[in-house]
């Protein structure tokens, strides 16, 4: 500033001030005024970047380029440029940073400013009584932590309003304001730098603090959220690493839990033991698992476990009840003991879903006090209404023949027909097959006498250790020679060393597999059975020859078309077989040394059968008529006699529908009759005379699609309509499609659920609860599903259930 005072250049400048200054007012009474506030603020460019503040340019003493800022009406020269980073807004309205300073302040009050109006880059002449003073603008870029106050015409430190307190406090630059203009350009005795003073001065500490205070990263809300999202991540990694030790336990079958799982155990079980080798691979992991957990959230414990399983579990059963929709559904039923003796029954869930694949999908075992129809159909009712499954959208029921099962009026299939009487029985059909099976094994002498002497020789040989020993060893001597002499081929899988197969009455195609067994492995047993006569361990066993099948399907036309496949092929057998038959088990005897009857000869009976001598009949005959024929005939008796007449009305009516041999069985008024008679409940009136029109245009259409043509089962031809659409434009074919889909054809499902809880509930895991079992098994069996859910959700879940100790979201 200047400090030489002439009164002529001051009068002469006041009055050339004062014409500019009417002007001027008289322009703001016709607009808006230039600022936005009574009180203005020129911050220190400390909130900025230094190098984006632009150097103040040289002093101009011209009157046209000065400013007279008034303390109400602030006014910026038209002429100068605007000053980028400095906003306008007065200091000095400001209440004072209370004690602590850093206990309000947030960074917003620096980044957050009110509107702001354009500064000039020219130095501030103003008027102090008789005195001519100037602002200079070169201070902003010289001490950066200034402000400047047009009202009050007062300079302030900026960093020192923030954070400076006690006796060492300047009011002059903190609260009072400092104008002394001439005490700043005094060298030495300079106020603002006097005001800076040396390296820990109050005010220097001041500065500090702006600069921590903008170092956004270090603030202590920001470092506690950056450790807790540390801390999150931990403990999702480590919450992660127990769920998937206990998904891979569960899709095995294996145990979680140890004898002994301390921290000096040499086996702390299988799931701790897991989670112990993923920590080898993975140093991430090992920082966060096991001892290097918070004790109070290692998540490892056995609660822990069954709580990620059942969370898992319940994901999948939740899946399955969407698949179902509103959809109809049958149900398979059968029962079974545990390792522990508990009477477990499974329950299967049999539909269509959307895209027209035919499902069966294991979704609960209930643990039962007894097996009677009214228990079983009290905790079917509990399972199906805990999920929301309407028993009266059940339009099917598969169990096997037991008379709780079937029973005409007090059996679960009556109970259930009371519930809803479109839910149809029908009898499983490999059960159907394995007891025509058993029964002609049972009424035909012959071969009773057979199956009885195979019953034996199994015994004899894999009963003990010793004579199943050289049961294999005979097996490797024979292949050998065979191999040698070129009779059988080499290759991965074949050639393998095995044993004889007991037959059982309940175990499907058992006597098949034990005949086949017995001709493969006929040479080694023999050579067993010599070694034993040899011993005079047991008497002399005598044997004949049988055949036996069994049959698999997937949907309840396939089914019957096998059935009826069987039917005609054992009266083709019976009309034409016999030659080629006896061809083979000549071919037979002759490669083992068996002597051959003469089949002309008069048959000799044993004394028990000392009738046939009287009827004079040949050996031919008996084998040809009393055994071939006889077993054939009871067969197809009991074939045909295994379907009640409701079932076979229904499979005849249902038969129409098949796509096989280019819809040959194709019929409309069997169509339109099964859906009238069996489903009245699914079709009304008018969508019976809809569904005759569609099959009008079904008739002439469907078969002579490229894609559709070709199908050959009733499944087939469902997933096809989805694929080609047809589901839309034939909705009532397709509805009834999906209802004969529904229909039970077998409880194998329920086999391979129970085959699943004696692999999962051994007798070392006998003591397991019901609800943990039932947890294993849904996950283990429909591992499938399982997979489509990945860990973050189970994580969600787990965090959703109660108050954890350590946060995860």
């Amino acid at each position: 500033m200047s400090d030489d005072f002439d009164p002529k250049r001051l009068s002469k400048k006041a009055k050339t001030l004062d014409s500019w200054l009417k002007k001027i007012r008289e322009d703001q009474n016709n607009s808006a005024p230039l600022t936005s506030s009574e009180h203005q603020h020129v911050p220190s460019p400390i909130l900025e970047p230094r190098e984006s503040v632009p150097s103040a340019p040289a002093s101009n003493t011209d009157s046209s380029h000065s400013t007279i800022i008034d303390e109400h009406h602030p006014v910026i020269s038209p002429i100068s440029e605007p000053r980028e980073f400095v906003p306008s807004v007065d200091p000095t309205p400001r209440d004072s940073i209370p004690t602590p300073p850093c206990s309000n302040i947030d960074s917003a009050l620096l980044n957050e400013q009110p509107p702001v109006t354009s500064q000039t880059h020219e130095d501030i002449d103003f008027v102090i009584g008789n005195q001519y003073r100037r602002f200079n603008y070169s201070w902003f870029t010289n001490w950066p932590w200034l402000e400047y106050s047009p009202s009050k015409n007062k300079a302030f430190c900026f960093p020192c309003f923030l954070f400076a307190k006690g006796p060492k406090l300047n009011h002059a630059l903190t609260t009072d304001g400092f104008n002394d203009w001439r005490r700043v350009k005094e060298g030495r005795n300079c106020v603002f730098l006097n005001h800076i003073g040396g390296p820990c001065s109050l005010h220097n500490a001041c500065v500090k603090c702006v600069e921590d205070l903008m170092k956004a990263p270090q603030h202590v809300d920001i470092v506690m959220n950056r450790q807790n999202k540390v801390e999150i991540l931990k403990n999702r990694l480590r919450l992660k690493t127990t769920i998937e030790s206990v998904r891979y336990l569960a899709y095995q079958g294996c145990a979680f839990r140890g004898h002994d799982e301390s921290v000096d155990s040499r086996n702390r079980g299988n799931c701790v033991e897991l989670i112990k080798h993923t920590a080898k691979f993975s140093p991430e992991v090992a920082k966060v698992v096991l001892e290097n957990a918070p004790k109070n959230a290692t998540y490892i414990s056995p609660r822990i476990q069954k709580q990620v399983l059942n969370i898992l579990a319940n994901k999948v059963r939740k899946h399955i009840r969407d698949e179902v929709g509103d959809s109809s559904f049958c149900i398979l039923v059968d029962e079974a003991q545990d390792s522990s003796h508990k009477e477990q029954m499974a329950i299967i869930l049999r539909f269509v879903d959307t895209e027209g694949f035919l499902r069966e999908r294991f979704f609960d075992i209930v643990t039962v006090e007894d097996t009677t129809a009214g228990t079983l159909h009290q905790e079917i009712s509990k399972v199906l209404l805990h999920h929301n499954l309407q028993v009266e959208r059940m339009r099917g029921q598969g169990y096997d023949d037991a008379s709780n099962m079937r029973g005409q009026w007090n059996g679960l299939q009556a109970l259930f027909m009371k519930d809803c009487s479109y839910a149809y029985y029908v009898h499983c059909f490999a059960h159907q097959l394995q007891l025509t099976l058993v029964s002609a094994s049972k009424k035909i002498d012959p071969i009773w006498e057979f199956f009885s002497s195979l019953s034996t020789i199994v015994n004899v040989i894999c009963a003990s250790p010793k004579r199943l020993s050289e049961f294999h060893d005979a097996q490797v001597t024979h292949i050998t020679e065979l191999i040698l002499a070129g009779e059988r081929e080499t290759g991965t899988g074949l050639n393998q060393i095995g044993t004889l197969h007991r037959p059982g009455a309940t175990r499907w195609g058992s006597h098949f597999t034990s005949v086949c067994d017995l001709i493969d492995k006929y040479d080694a047993t023999c050579t067993v059975l010599e070694f034993i006569m040899d011993d005079k361990s047991i008497e002399s066993l005598s044997a004949g020859a049988s055949g036996a099948y069994n049959a698999k399907s997937q949907d309840i036309l396939n089914a019957m078309n096998l059935v009826e496949v069987t039917v005609h092929s054992l009266q083709n057998l019976r009309e034409h077989g016999w030659e080629d038959f006896l061809e083979k088990v000549e071919s037979f005897c002759k490669q083992h040394d068996i002597d051959i009857p003469a089949m002309d000869c008069q048959y000799s009976a044993s004394r028990r059968r000392r009738y046939c001598q009287q009827r004079s009949i040949t050996t031919e005959h008996h084998y040809r008529v009393d055994v071939f024929y006889a077993a054939i005939d009871f067969q197809l008796v009991e074939l045909n006699g295994r379907f009640s007449e409701r079932a076979k009305e229904l499979l005849i009516l249902s038969s129409s529908l098949d796509p096989a041999d280019g819809f040959k069985a194709f019929n409309i008024d069997n169509i339109c009759t099964l859906a009238d008679k069996f489903y009245p409940q699914d079709f009304t009136r008018q969508e019976l005379h809809s569904l005759r029109s569609e099959l009008i245009i079904y008739e002439f259409d469907v078969p002579h699609d490229d894609v559709l043509k070709t199908v050959t089962t009733l499944s087939e031809l469902c997933r096809g309509f989805f694929e080609t659409t047809r589901s839309q434009r034939y909705q009532m074919i397709d509805r009834l499609i999906r209802l004969v889909l529904t229909l039970p054809v077998s409880t194998a499902t329920t086999e391979r659920a129970f085959s699943a809880m004696k692999r999962i509930k051994t007798i070392l895991r006998n003591k397991m609860e019901n609800d943990f079992l039932a947890d294993n098994m849904i996950v283990h069996i429909e591992k499938e599903l399982a997979e489509n859910y990945d860990a973050d959700s189970i994580i969600k879940d787990f965090a959703s259930m109660q108050d954890r100790r350590v946060q995860f979201e």
